[in-house]
């Protein structure tokens, strides 16, 4: 549409071979515009700065003044300065009379903004606010050029015809030009400083050299402030919605406060309207997003059983900082059914949480005061069985032991859970710990440890627990825990291929006298499984409701390995039961016998190109895996793979626990076949058969999901094209396959 391009026209900074080689732009039917910055910097020193804005600040090779025209002819690296306002120039005629300056050859002139306008020849008043250009450059000092084949200011607002923008780089890394990646053409151009705001008229997109987008009525703010204005549009597709169109508005409110609305078309849906509020203060920050449509909704496997009616979400979230000391946080996650979220591909979480809560952290104290509630999205949970705690509470003291040294922290917990429709349990308990860690003349550091705790539990309902071993007795129960522990590390290190090596054995010995764990409800310790993380753990359940009553002796080798450029970790161990009694432990999780599974981890690490590590439990008796966690990326940041692998393969009891073992696996990966171009993919594959769940259906391979793009993305341009398939149903969530077409332009100001 316009010849002018900033190829050929934006050549500021660019070295002098390169400028020879590069054209100069050509506007439409006028003549070929001079855009190039001075090659050469100003050799005469500075204009004095004026005692006010009613002079000029002057300084030139050579100066005539014509005392009969008032006419004064400066030549030679010529600068006037007024009012904040710089101009040079090789020459400039100055009529006194009219106020009328001419200057001539590699001209520029800096606002007080500092915006840089750069031309062949300019016509400005003696105030050097106003005036007119051919063939102009504008470098913004927000970031961003202009270029037109005429120009004006007027009251410090530039005005340019037949004009394009960009906040893409004109140059190479060699310094020489290149084409920007976009850039916008219009007809005119406004450029307010004062509002930091760019305004279009006619204008169309340029991407890569080619007209893309008509905008018309196009405006944008420059600058990292930001302002209101349109996103750039959101096209997707997925076959429950068909097309969709997404195209956000941002609305500046304040410097701290910021709204987005975002309505979404589609064509096999009705629109959906979407909301983000923003708000930073002095003491903290909040947002709050929600989504709002009518449709059918289903709350069963099919859509079959569905409903018209509104459908939307929330997620809100903030914090306040009240003093240096205390805080309040909190989170709202809604949804108006369970498959909202995923239908319109918002989110894949399962469970929705809201929060609330109030801290104080000081030096060596901590307490914590919250309530938090939960909505399931599962179709096979009943809503009733959800939790709803309030309140949590949560204190923790830690002081020197003035008597025997080490450290002493007392605690005070208190837990209240109700369910409509299901069992509620109220817990509240005192603890102290004490440890002590010495290291001996040989080296070795040993840690002592006691733990002593006291515990009131009540509840209820407890028959509506479908798992027995959670439920406990219901009514008042009390219980008392004590333990105590010796844990000895041995570290032995020297210099082993060229670096460091450390070979650390540990032994840990453990007394806790039998408990009536089974009598109290279980409501926080349902998952336990032995791995590397827990093994020398005081209590290997993961909350308070259960603990681990065996005496016992664990066992360990940790070893470490570093030279240039590589790291080796690893640690092996197991645990023996020095008891005979039965372990409330169940079976599965490595710990229901007097020996222990074996765990471990060891992970490699090779530069910044490879990083592995696995986490195992096998069988004691015949080596079975029983647990088994894969993590591998290798590559480079542009080009690279990973791999996640998880296979729970436990034999748990179904009666006792009501977890699942699983076997899955994630690949995901990225090739860079240019400077900035790249394809990307991953997948998601559920293995689980009948080794895993003997109650499964499945025939050990089924995808889950599976996606594969192409992706562009330079310092001023991201763009991208995604498809994705899903092969699960949910509800009115069903599988299928969608396409999404993702377009940023960067340094534009929103």
């Amino acid at each position: 549409m316009f010849p002018l391009s900033f190829k050929q026209a934006l050549l500021a900074g660019a070295a002098s071979s390169c400028l020879l080689a590069a054209p100069l732009a050509h506007a439409q039917q006028a003549p070929e515009p001079k855009l190039n910055e001075p090659q050469t910097p100003i050799s005469a020193p500075d204009a004095p700065v004026p005692d006010n804005d009613q002079e000029i600040g002057f300084a030139a090779d050579a100066l005539e003044y014509d005392t009969n025209s008032q006419v004064v002819t400066a030549t030679g690296n010529v600068q006037l300065l007024r009012d904040g306002n710089r101009l040079r120039a090789d020459k400039i005629v100055w009529d006194r009379t009219t106020g009328k300056v001419e200057a001539q050859g590699s001209v520029s002139v800096i606002d007080p903004d500092g915006n840089v306008a750069y031309g062949d020849r300019f016509d400005v008043t003696d105030t050097l606010k106003d005036g007119a250009v051919d063939n102009i450059l504008l470098v913004l000092q927000q970031g961003g050029r202009m270029a037109a084949t005429k120009g004006e200011r007027v009251n410090g607002v530039y005005t340019l015809h037949h004009a394009a923008y960009t906040g893409c780089p004109v140059e190479g890394g060699d310094g020489c030009p290149k084409e920007p990646t976009w850039q916008i053409n219009a007809v005119k151009v406004v450029y307010d400083p004062t509002k930091q705001r760019v305004s279009y008229t006619r204008a169309n997109v340029e991407l890569f050299g080619l007209p893309l987008i008509p905008v018309p009525g196009l405006s944008h703010p420059v600058g990292d402030d930001g302002g209101s204005g349109l996103l750039v549009p959101n096209i997707r597709y997925d076959r429950v919605n068909g097309f969709e169109v997404a195209v956000p508005y941002y609305l500046k409110l304040a410097p701290n406060r910021d709204l987005t609305v975002t309505p979404h078309v589609y064509t096999d849906s009705l629109p959906m309207i979407e909301g983000n509020f923003r708000h930073l203060y002095d003491r903290g920050a909040y947002q709050i997003t929600g989504y709002a449509t009518y449709g059918s909704r289903s709350s069963g496997i099919t859509p079959t059983d569905s409903q018209k009616d509104i459908r939307g979400a929330i997620d809100a979230s903030g914090g306040l900082q009240l003093t240096p000391e205390w805080s309040v946080n909190g989170s709202i996650r809604v949804a108006t059914d369970r498959t909202f979220l995923r239908r319109y591909d918002i989110s894949r979480d399962d469970r929705l949480r809201s929060t609330l809560g109030v801290q104080r952290i000081g030096d060596n104290s901590y307490f914590s005061l919250a309530g938090w509630a939960v909505q399931t999205l599962r179709v096979d949970d009943p809503q009733g069985q959800m939790p709803i705690a309030l309140p949590v509470m949560d204190y923790r003291l830690r002081m020197k032991d003035p008597l025997l040294g080490g450290q002493m922290q007392f605690q005070a917990n208190t837990l209240a859970i109700t369910r409509t429709e299901g069992q509620d349990t109220q817990r509240a308990f005192a603890a102290f710990e004490w440890n002590l860690r010495k290291l001996t003349g040989l080296g070795q550091e040993v840690t002592f440890t006691t733990y002593l705790r006291g515990d009131v539990y009540h509840s209820s309902d407890n028959a509506l627990t479908d798992t027995i071993s959670y439920a406990g007795d219901p009514g008042w129960k009390a219980r008392g825990i004590a333990a105590a522990a010796v844990d000895m590390r041995w570290p032995f290190m020297g210099e082993a291929f060229g670096g460091v090596q450390r070979i650390a054995p540990r032994v840990q010995i453990v007394a806790a006298p039998h408990l009536a764990n089974l009598s109290v409800p279980n409501e926080d310790a349902r998952s336990v499984d032995l791995e590397d993380s827990n093994l020398f753990a005081l209590n290997r359940f993961a909350g308070y409701d259960r603990f681990e009553d065996s005496s016992r002796i664990t066992y360990g080798l940790e070893y470490n390995l570093a030279v240039p450029d590589f790291t080796l970790d690893a640690n092996v161990g197991q645990s023996y039961r020095l008891d005979n009694r039965a372990s409330i432990l169940p079976d599965g999780t490595g710990l229901s016998d007097r020996m222990s599974d074996i765990v471990g981890r060891w992970t490699v690490r090779y530069k910044d190109f490879l990083s592995f590590t696995q986490r195992f439990r096998v069988d004691k008796d015949n080596l079975a895996v029983r647990r088994n966690e894969v993590d591998a990326t290798v590559g480079s940041k542009k080009t690279y793979a990973q791999v996640s692998y998880l296979r729970l393969n436990r034999n748990a009891n179904a009666a006792l626990e009501d977890l699942q073992d699983r076997e899955e696996l994630r690949v995901g990966g990225r090739v860079q076949f240019a400077r900035f171009w790249s394809v990307f993919g991953s997948t998601v594959i559920d293995l689980t058969g009948a080794q895993e769940d003997p109650g499964t259906t499945a025939d050990g391979y089924q995808p889950v999901r599976q996606r594969l793009g192409v992706a562009y993305e330079d310092d001023c341009l991201t763009l991208g094209f995604t498809w994705r398939r899903d092969y699960q149903t949910n509800g009115d969530a069903r599988a299928g396959n969608s396409f999404q077409l993702r377009l940023a332009f960067r340094n534009i100001g929103i």
